[in-house]
């Protein structure tokens, strides 16, 4: 018999949210990418648009380093900029098992750090069962 897994849905990430008109907003993904559901995200000062956020800073996306958002969707921009759904300011409790980091996020402490510049948004990472 086949083994089915069945891909993350926002209910395994998003736990608590006070006002989803108030704790959400679109914005602009930076091309080049598939963004998965849960993507930690981090704002390109010169573009406004939003990208995973890396571990340390990128030319030419600066800004995007420190983590502001959560995508709330799936996005695939490999062909192009698009819109995708994020949460952008608390209070919200996310799964801290469901979150997606930059692949340049490979250590504890650094994961730490995302998940503490998030809280400053009001953005909570939590374990949970």
């Amino acid at each position: 018999m086949p083994v089915l897994t069945a891909s993350p849905t926002l209910g395994d990430l998003l736990k608590f949210e006070l006002n989803a008109s108030y704790t959400r907003e679109t914005v602009t993904l930076k091309a080049g990418s598939r963004y998965p559901l849960g993507s930690v995200l981090g704002r390109i000062t010169a573009s406004g648009e939003f990208r995973l956020s890396s571990a340390a800073e990128v030319v030419g996306d600066e800004g995007a380093e420190v983590a502001v958002a959560v995508l709330l969707d799936t996005v695939d921009a490999t062909d192009g900029v698009v819109t995708g759904l994020i949460a952008a300011r608390g209070p919200v409790i996310l799964a801290d098992s469901a979150l997606v980091f930059d692949a340049s996020i490979d250590q504890p402490t650094e994961r730490a750090a995302k998940i503490a510049q998030l809280a400053t948004v009001g953005l909570v990472a939590r374990t949970t069962v």
